[in-house]
């Protein structure tokens, strides 16, 4: 019995010494929960940018988008006639001025135009001298009427066949007045209507070129401009004015900066989303239309 007694002993004694111990652990145990209740809510302050790992504020409004050109800075070179090309010094990525000489070409029907117009023009003198004379002759009652109506008819005919040849010739690049000193050109020379650089370059020699068809295109860099894809959910932290910053894939993780100048009035009945355009106020010449970048609102 005795040694009975000694066992549970020690047992009590045993038991009550371990008691700091649970409770210590209680303790620990009560803490994680509470860690757990604030990692939800950092997870919801920061957002991390699946494509270019960049993290920002919950608040913050970030865009995907690419660059590209306004339509008075990018110009298709095409004719309102036919033509094999003769001659071409065209690359692409060649930077031209306006008013370059990029191609010549030849067509017998260039040189018939020209040849109407200046016919036209001489006899449109001839008939312009016969008009007024007839109309004086009816003035003082010298010739008849009709005779001075049929010269009249005659003159207004031939003037408006004389003012389509020109107006065809100015559509190519052509000056009417330059053909009565100059004479007949055998080659139709094309001329670039804007400065920038040769794009989607379609000739080569020897090609025909038929009416409408774009030789190649112009693109004029020096007013780069983004286009945003923003969605309407944040429609009320987009405003013209705001400022932006923006990455370019391709270029790590260097920043640029520009500045919102159209939001788009219409909203994509599909994935909800409107366009959005900005300027770009630091400009690189690295930097080209259709390249990828992520852009973010800075906040003031």
């Amino acid at each position: 019995m005795k040694a009975i007694y000694i066992t549970v002993a020690t047992l009590l004694l045993m038991m009550g010494c371990s008691n700091p111990k649970n409770e210590q652990s209680e303790k620990i145990i009560d803490t994680k929960p509470n860690t757990e209740q604030v990692e939800p809510e950092t997870r919801d302050m920061v957002k991390i940018d699946a494509v270019t790992s960049a993290t920002s504020l919950a608040k913050d409004a970030a865009f995907n988008g690419t660059f590209v050109l306004s339509p008075q800075r990018q110009a298709s070179v095409t004719l309102s006639i036919d033509g094999i090309v003769k001659n071409t010094s065209l690359l692409p990525g060649k930077y031209v001025q306006k008013g370059e000489l990029l191609a010549t070409l030849e067509n017998p029907e260039f040189i018939n135009l020209q040849q109407n117009y200046l016919e036209a023009s001489a006899q449109c003198e001839y008939l312009e001298t016969e008009y007024k004379r007839q109309e004086i002759l009816a003035k003082e009652e010298a010739a008849s009427q009709k005779k001075f109506q049929q010269s009249k008819a005659d003159y207004l005919s031939m003037k408006s066949r004389k003012d389509a040849a020109a107006a065809q010739l100015t559509m190519l690049g052509v000056s009417p007045q330059a053909l009565h000193t100059k004479g007949i050109v055998s080659l139709l020379e094309v001329r670039a209507p804007i400065s920038g650089y040769i794009s989607n370059l379609q000739m080569n020699i020897g090609k025909h070129i038929t009416a409408g068809e774009a030789l190649c295109e112009i693109i004029d860099k020096s007013n780069t401009l983004i286009k945003l894809t923003a969605y309407e959910k944040d429609l009320n932290k987009i405003k013209v004015g705001n400022r932006i910053e923006f990455r370019v894939n391709g270029m790590g993780d260097e920043k640029f900066g520009g500045e919102i100048i159209s939001v788009g009035q219409s909203v994509d009945n599909v994935n909800r989303s409107l366009e959005v355009y900005a300027k770009v106020v630091e400009k690189n010449e690295l930097f080209r239309p259709g390249m990828y970048i992520n852009a973010r609102i800075v906040q003031k």
